[in-house]
């Protein structure tokens, strides 16, 4: 499955922690939104290791998940990576 992750974290220290993560787990496609493919289980781990960087009262973090269907439909302009892909089979 293929997530869309943002962020809008206050803090310069937390936010660094925040994208440094997500480099792990994706690619960055704007300063703040990350395309991560992503297995159900490597989906957990993200979530269960992005929480203790957030600040729940002070930061937002979404998570948007994209089906084949909907990720036909993406349209991207101007400058940056492209789409990225769903791979076609995922070794879980």
């Amino acid at each position: 499955m293929l997530y869309l992750v943002t962020y809008d974290i206050c803090c310069n220290k937390r936010r660094r922690k925040v994208a440094e993560l997500l480099e792990g787990y994706g690619r960055r496609v704007q300063y703040s939104v990350f395309e991560c493919a992503m297995s159900p289980r490597k989906y957990q781990e993200l979530r269960r290791r992005l929480r203790p960087r957030v600040k729940l009262e002070e930061d937002s973090v979404r998570f948007y998940p994209l089906s084949g269907h909907t990720l036909e439909q993406v349209e991207a302009w101007g400058a940056g990576p492209s789409v990225t892909q769903e791979p076609g089979s995922m070794i879980v």
